[in-house]
């Protein structure tokens, strides 16, 4: 019997082609030895050379992966805890609330939140730079680690902490045995987003850098208006190449946590098994 064909896999192949092709395209040109992207004349390595020749860019890329990690470290704390917090708030009104204002960052456009912040730093006399950045970052990525720990909390099981402290554990041994370990994919998964998100940003950054602070969208678009560089190229390959190692590595992390779930919940069965 044939196989129907499958409209699905078509329309999917069109959009991962609309997608790749200016990436693919982008790193072709980085090895290009002309020097721009109207004709390809010969394989060179020199573009790659220059991003690690220019001291500058290097400390800019620097300073966006050290933005990135601490920000989305900062904002999965946080966004974890007020997840929890929206979970077991007890009137349904308030949670609800409390779930739309979160909400509210996530359809908000980012040029409304960029020039928001800007307004608010400028109110307040806080100078611009590596801390309203840090902040600001922290700020948008919050609503995303909750709504990626929102739904490992409604899977949770209740009557596992119900357990807990019958049996005399205080808060913060069940946040920390129960609690938290069952919302670790959900974290990681926080995490990961978060830090995409405050790598890539450039609206937001855009308003809120000064003092001298730049970050590497930022440093790609004041470079882009100047003209065509095939620096940039190599930059921009080098950081897909970056962020597909991390998608790798959350895969592998994500299918660990997975396994060892499935284990656990094999080797709870068998001693079940050996009790009855």
């Amino acid at each position: 019997m044939k196989k129907k064909f499958k409209w699905s896999y078509l329309y999917l192949a069109i959009v991962f082609i609309l997608l790749y092709t200016p990436i693919f395209y982008l790193i072709f040109y980085s090895f290009n030895a002309g020097g721009n992207m109207n004709e390809f004349t010969g394989f060179t390595l020199e573009n790659y050379q220059a991003v690690f020749e220019d001291s500058r860019l290097i400390i800019i890329v620097l300073n966006t992966f050290f933005l990135a990690f601490l920000s989305a470290l900062l904002a999965t704390v946080i966004g974890t805890f007020g997840a929890m917090g929206i979970y077991y708030t007890k009137k349904r009104r308030a949670r609800t609330a409390l779930l739309s204002a979160n909400n509210i960052l996530l359809v908000s456009p980012d040029v409304i939140i960029g020039a928001s912040f800007l307004i608010f730093f400028t109110l307040i006399g806080f100078s611009l730079g590596f801390q309203s950045v840090l902040l600001s970052h922290i700020a948008f990525s919050i609503p995303i680690v909750v709504l990626m720990v929102l739904p490992k909390l409604q899977e949770m099981n209740d009557s596992m902490v119900d357990a807990a402290r019958d049996l005399g554990a205080n808060n913060f041994q069940v946040i920390k045995n129960i609690i938290l370990p069952f919302l670790s994919p959900g974290i990681i998964a926080g995490y990961f987003m978060a830090f995409t998100y405050s790598l890539d940003d450039f609206a937001v950054t855009f308003f809120v850098t000064g003092n001298g602070f730049t970050t590497l969208s930022v440093e790609i678009y004041s470079r882009a208006r100047q003209g065509i560089s095939l620096e940039i190229n190599a930059l921009s390959a080098l950081v897909f190449l970056f962020s597909m190692i991390l998608v790798v590595g959350y895969y592998f992390i994500s299918k660990d946590n997975t396994s060892r779930k499935v284990k656990k919940n094999r080797r709870g069965a068998r001693e079940v098994a050996k009790v009855r």
